[in-house]
Formats: C-alpha cells, sequence, structure tokens
C-alpha cells in the first residue's frame, strides 16, 4: 500500500498498539540504522532511556542495546516497557513527519496491555513520558510477582467458553489460599489466557472437569508479568498506580482519536476519567474480543500495527479471517457476503453478529515492515 492510499483510508482505520513480550526488538535495528529515520528513532530511544534510568535509578542505554540487537528479559522488565513504548512513539512520529500521515486522523486507537498506554498517551490525553513513569515505576514488583506464575491457554473447538463457570472455578481454586488464577485475556470466544501462581493451573486443569463444556489448557512455559489479574493486589499495585496518577499531568482532555479500551472493550475514554481507566487497567482481563468485533461493527477497513514484532492482534484478526473464510467455503461468497452487510437496510435486519462475515476484508499493516519497505 502506497503512503497516498494508507492517507486515503485513515479515517476507516485504526492504530493497534502491541504490548509487553518475550521479544521486543523487531526490526528496531534497521529503523534505527535508516539513512530517514534513524535520528527520530535514536531521539526517542535516549528520552525514554533518560526517564527509565531516573525512575530506576540505574543507568539504561536504550540505543546500544537496540545497536547491539540485545533483547529484553523479565530480569530487566522495565527496560522492556521503555523500549517498546519509545519505538511506538518513534513510528508514529515517522509516520507522521515523513509521509504525513497523523494518527489523530484515524478512525480509532488501541493497545494490548501495556499498547494501551501508549495509545493513550499518543492520542493526546497524557504526556507519554509522565505515562510511561506509571508501569516504570511498578515494573520491579510486577517482574517479581512473575516467577511463580504460569501463563496457560484455554480453549475449546468450536464451542464457546463458559466464562462464568471459569471464574466460578477460578474464585473457588483462590479460596483455599495456596495461590491466586485469573483471567487475563479474552482472546476470542473460545480461547483465553489465564494466569495462575504456583500449582493453581494445575489445579484448574484438574478439576475442569467439572465443568459440562469440553476444554483444553496449554501452559506456556514462558514468564510473564501478571498484569490484568488480581494477582497484582498482592503488591498493591492498583491503588499505587492511582496514587502515581492523582498527580499526572493532563488526562483532561478526550483522546484523538477515539481510544477503545480493552479494559471495557468500548470508547470509554472521555475528558475525565482516563486516570480510572489505566487504574483498573492493572488488574481487569483484557477483552480484545470485544475491541475487535467494535471494529469490525465499526465499518473499520485497516488495522496498522504499532510497535516492534506485533503479535496477539494480528493473530487474532487472522484466525479469524481463516475461520470466517473456512465456513463461507468460497471468496466469491465472502465477497457477496459483506457486500450485504454494508448494506443499510438489510444489516438492520440481520442478527447483529454479522459484523464478523467482514473480518476477511481488513486489510493489516505491520507498521515496521510498511515503514522500511517505502
Amino acid at each position: 500500500m502506497t503512503p497516498g492510499e494508507l492517507r486515503s483510508r485513515l479515517e476507516s482505520s485504526a492504530f493497534a498498539f502491541r504490548g509487553y513480550n518475550t521479544t521486543n526488538l523487531g526490526r528496531t535495528p534497521e529503523l534505527l540504522d535508516h539513512h530517514a529515520y534513524g535520528s527520530t528513532v535514536r531521539e526517542c530511544l535516549e528520552s525514554a532511556s533518560a526517564v527509565c534510568a531516573n525512575v530506576i535509578g540505574k543507568p539504561t542505554d536504550l540505543v546500544s542495546r537496540v545497536e547491539r540487537r540485545e533483547e529484553t528479559s523479565l530480569e530487566i522488565y522495565s527496560e522492556a516497557i521503555a523500549l517498546v513504548m519509545a519505538v511506538e512513539q518513534a513510528q508514529i512520529r515517522i509516520l507522521a513527519e515523513q509521509f504525513g500521515i497523523e494518527m489523530k486522523q484515524a478512525q480509532f486507537a488501541l493497545g494490548y496491555s501495556l499498547g494501551e498506554i501508549t495509545a493513550v498517551a499518543l492520542s493526546g490525553v497524557i504526556d507519554l513520558h509522565e505515562a510511561m513513569r506509571i508501569p516504570l515505576t511498578l515494573a520491579e514488583d510486577c517482574a517479581a510477582l512473575a516467577h511463580d506464575v504460569t501463563l496457560g491457554v484455554l480453549f475449546s473447538r468450536g464451542k464457546l467458553l463458559p466464562l462464568n463457570s471459569i471464574r466460578k472455578l477460578c474464585l473457588k481454586i483462590n479460596q483455599v489460599g495456596q495461590g491466586v488464577i485469573g483471567i487475563s485475556a479474552i482472546l476470542s470466544p473460545n480461547s483465553i489466557l489465564l494466569m495462575g501462581q504456583g500449582d493453581t493451573l494445575d489445579r484448574f486443569k484438574s478439576e475442569m472437569s467439572q465443568i459440562p463444556e469440553r476444554m483444553s489448557l496449554r501452559k506456556n512455559d514462558q514468564k510473564f508479568p501478571p498484569m490484568h489479574t488480581p494477582i497484582v493486589w498482592q503488591r498493591n499495585v492498583c491503588d499505587r498506580a492511582a496514587v502515581l496518577m492523582q498527580t499526572l499531568s493532563g488526562g483532561l482532555t478526550a483522546p484523538e482519536p477515539k481510544v477503545l479500551s480493552l479494559v471495557t472493550g468500548k470508547c470509554s475514554y472521555t475528558d475525565v476519567n482516563a486516570r480510572q481507566l489505566l487504574q483498573d487497567w492493572t488488574d481487569h482481563p483484557q477483552l480484545l474480543w470485544d475491541v475487535v468485533y467494535e471494529l469490525l461493527r465499526s465499518g473499520v477497513d485497516t488495522v496498522i500495527h504499532v510497535g516492534p514484532e506485533p503479535n496477539i492482534i494480528p493473530a487474532t484478526f487472522t484466525r479469524l479471517k481463516e475461520n470466517v473464510e473456512a465456513e463461507t467455503k468460497c471468496k466469491i461468497g465472502m465477497r457477496a457476503l459483506t457486500s450485504v452487510v454494508d448494506h443499510p437496510w438489510i444489516k438492520r435486519l440481520l442478527p447483529e453478529r454479522t459484523a464478523l462475515l467482514r473480518a476477511p476484508v481488513i486489510k493489516q499493516i505491520i507498521l515496521e515492515d510498511w515503514l522500511l519497505a517505502q
């Protein structure tokens, strides 16, 4: 897609920001080495390094890390936070400065986990570097909690997951007092992320036969901070975030573009509630599926993935596209169905969820790849 074509699609586009992952460099070394982009990337990395060093009290040099192509790890979770947010800022700046493509002209912005903080900041609600201080201040405790936590993917083949029964089983396990387990993200109607301390994930697996619906649980060997679960209560992360945000300047402007929050699954940010939503962000599950459906329902036709090596959001759209195409069998029929979905009066008569049929027509752009291809 050319810059002109992308510019023409902005009003029906959404910028999607990625969060923390076990790998966080992506193609940032290439962007840093680029003759046209390098100075912007360097400036953003240097600024984020200064903020990180000031908060954690240790020297931080993200530029050198990127030049060495040295990945971050859970042991230096704070540097990973600063790196991801700085790279996302740099990519948005490059898009505006080099191509005249402004994020504020898009229909929506959104972000998975850490990406929501960046989305809110770059939409003009709060200063990015001030916003960055919040997760950096809490990073050490969040990383410490991760060492006793296991991530699991709970899924069913075909049927919807019984969320209330799953929540009830988590509460039952938590009542024993031998570790906490909770839902961290709802990826789709048949797949969620669970995070549990100690052997709580194993206990969940042994007891989930009590739930009539057949489900499978796959454990992930990698460690992640237990954000968006009640586990963070143990280090008072929610309240401490709220206290930090009381003196955060800004937060009195509605975002531009509108920000779809994974805390609520809707465009919930106003000119007064950013602090409350970002506090809820710490322990509320990520409602990714609700936001994906809202994008489809709202007529978005292009999703621009921001950050180094985006993963969860593009994978969700790709799986949905493949599932819809498999159900509709042929692409000719698919085009006809998507035309029906966009027809005003027919749309009003069809079931609400027919917007899912638009999934195959969504154009996905990995921004770091797009920038390096120009």
